[in-house]
């Protein structure tokens, strides 16, 4: 593929921006999108009132579970998995909402919920979902960081029904300059004095990436068996196991089948792990795509209250987005990391899935926090130490627990 200077990259970024956001628009259009301020509002008080979660902001919708709510289940209920919105839920007709397929391929596409259903193979699959906010908070105690102050609820794991992406391109087929495949969603996301839809991209090779357990990405229409809700992308999202949760575009209504990655806001210039915020540093800053290894402890609590010898301890455990990888080991730490208790994995172990662990330690009066720190198996530890950026993104350092030990 010839490579373009600078400039002529920017023009064609620029004018492939604009005619993906046109598209959108006028697909959004023709699916009766209405979006009203006031209505979102309401609607989002309403949920809010009968919510289980810790509500960061309303109107776009951002919450997370508690975590001793989180890890009493491996699969999470739907009112306990976190919500990740960037603008209002938009409203969308079931019955006039058309799937766009357009760009490098031989013939476009405009697919029905129906079409969806009856033209291809219904599978699901499950598989964690994680932000890359997640700890956020984290990042922030160190130097303040704008955007929601995810605390470590930022994830999820369920079953994911529909079909697979790798079908819906076959169908559409894919010529030869198919490098990248976009996605744009129908919300409206206030950006410089207009609106964008929230946007993602990945490589062709994620995108075709299937195998018998696990599809490289999933059109879903349904969350643990049951019609996706609007809070988690009905009629139908994204969903790519191993990426961080903004590669799995909700409200998806454009596909694009591209040589290069999206121009979106939130390829191009977002979800990079830049420290200074310089031109530069954004520039050069390659997208995020898999999630990291991670664990986190969900009980006891920040500040909880324990008695002298044994204390049970429970969390989760993430295996980094890589295929054929999973956890190895959970260790937890009385004294700083002089020494670990090995955790008891309490799941099974697969491939982009969390697993859930719990580990009897002991503690006493000295005892001020609880420390945990995964492996993977692939022999790769959580860090000692991240390195803070500009965004909050991809805290993995071993988690820490303050806790009072009575005698």
């Amino acid at each position: 593929m010839q490579h373009m200077n600078s400039e002529a990259q920017h023009d064609f970024d620029r004018r492939s921006f604009l005619q993906a956001t046109a598209g959108t628009a006028l697909l959004a259009s023709g699916n009766s999108l209405f979006v009203s301020s006031l209505a979102a509002a309401e609607n989002a008080q309403q949920a809010d009132a009968a919510s289980k979660l810790i509500v960061h902001t309303r109107i776009s919708r951002n919450a997370e579970p508690q975590l001793d709510a989180l890890v009493e289940s491996w699969m999470t209920p739907v009112d306990q998995f976190y919500i990740r919105s960037h603008a209002p839920n938009p409203e969308i007709d079931r019955g006039s909402f058309r799937l766009q397929v357009v760009g490098q391929v031989e013939r476009r596409l405009d697919l029905s919920l129906d079409d969806l259903k009856s033209g291809f193979t219904n599978v699901s699959a499950i598989a964690t979902m994680t932000c890359a906010g997640n700890r956020r908070s984290e990042h922030s105690a160190v130097k303040p960081i704008k955007g929601v102050q995810w605390r470590e609820g930022a994830i999820g794991n369920a079953r994911w029904g529909g079909v697979r992406l790798s079908e819906v391109l076959k169908k559409a087929g894919l010529r030869d300059s198919a490098k990248h495949i976009w996605f744009d969603g129908l919300d409206k996301v206030d950006y410089r004095g207009g609106t964008i839809p929230f946007g993602s991209s990945i490589p062709i090779e994620k995108a075709l990436a299937d195998s018998k357990e696990m599809p490289g990405a999933l059109l879903t229409t349904h969350m643990n068996e049951k019609p996706l809700t609007p809070d988690h992308g009905a009629p139908l999202r994204l969903v790519v196991p191993g990426y961080i949760g903004a590669r799995s575009v909700k409200w998806l209504g454009r596909i694009v089948v591209s040589d290069r990655p999206s121009p979106n806001h939130y390829v191009a210039t977002a979800y990079k792990l830049v420290e200074e915020g310089t031109k530069l540093e954004w520039a050069e800053g390659g997208p995020l795509y898999r999630y990291p290894l991670n664990s986190v402890i969900c009980t006891p609590a920040t500040g909880g209250k324990l008695k002298a010898g044994k204390a049970t301890v429970t969390g989760y455990a993430l295996p980094p987005g890589q295929a054929e990888t999973t956890i190895a080991r959970v260790g937890v730490s009385t004294n700083g990391g002089q020494t670990w208790t090995r955790a008891n994995l309490t799941s099974a172990a697969r491939q982009f899935c969390w697993q859930l662990w719990k580990a009897e330690v002991p503690v006493t009066p000295q005892t001020t926090d609880l420390m945990v720190k995964a492996t993977d198996s692939r022999g790769h530890t959580q860090p000692a130490t991240v390195n803070w950026n500009l965004k909050g993104y991809m805290f993995n350092a071993p988690h820490r627990v303050k806790v009072d030990v009575g005698g």
